[in-house]
């Protein structure tokens, strides 16, 4: 059996490449082939890409307290399903040119949640939806007290309007099962916490 990644980008070949529309964000129409699994080569075909740049996202959580804070904001995209659009989600933030994902996660606690992170352990980074945009997303943990956490937030000027709530993590953890947090980034997260739970805990009180 062939082992899996076979191929790299060097193996794929761009004919053509132009800009469809310039916003806040950008979409590239690419004419593009690469190999096939079979050997043979795919003919020309066509694909929109959504040009999104990376983000850093964040789990607030206190180790000693067992709280985690999220955010609640509207988010047009989940408009037209059978749910709420304001979501329970992680800090998160744009990585801006030249600002390292630490940064951002310590830029956008501040700015988000008023929250200032101890300690940063690397969760993952991983692509949001690679058939379609560019966008990576790098995970973090952040250790804080959540002992005056909570309350309004958010930039006026980006039409953020953001409320954190202070949650117990066993808390947060069923909205992870029962659906009412439906969010990639926070359902990776609090998956991880699940799963390191014990270990932060007992790192936090040497």
């Amino acid at each position: 059996m062939t082992k899996p990644f076979q191929f790299s980008a060097s193996d794929v070949y761009i004919e053509k490449r132009e800009t469809v529309f310039q916003g806040f964000f950008r979409m590239d129409k690419l004419w593009l082939t690469h190999p096939r699994f079979d050997g043979q080569e795919m003919p020309v075909f066509t694909r929109e890409l959504f040009i999104r740049g990376d983000a850093t996202c964040v789990l607030p959580y206190d180790p000693v307290r067992e709280e985690v804070v999220l955010l609640e904001q509207f988010r047009l995209g989940a408009l037209g399903r059978a749910q709420s659009p304001w979501l329970l989600e992680l800090v998160a933030g744009m990585n801006e040119d030249g600002e390292s994902p630490e940064e951002v996660a310590q830029r956008e606690g501040q700015e988000e949640a008023g929250l200032t992170f101890s300690k940063l352990e690397k969760i993952c980074d991983y692509l949001v939806s690679p058939g379609g945009t560019t966008e990576m997303i790098h995970l973090f943990y952040g250790q804080i007290s959540a002992e005056s956490a909570g309350g309004l937030f958010g930039i006026e000027h980006e039409h953020e309007d953001i409320r954190a709530h202070v949650v117990s993590a066993d808390d947060a953890i069923a909205m992870i099962h029962d659906g009412r947090i439906n969010n990639a980034a926070a359902i990776i997260a609090l998956q991880w916490l699940e799963l390191n739970r014990s270990r932060l805990r007992r790192e936090a009180n040497q």
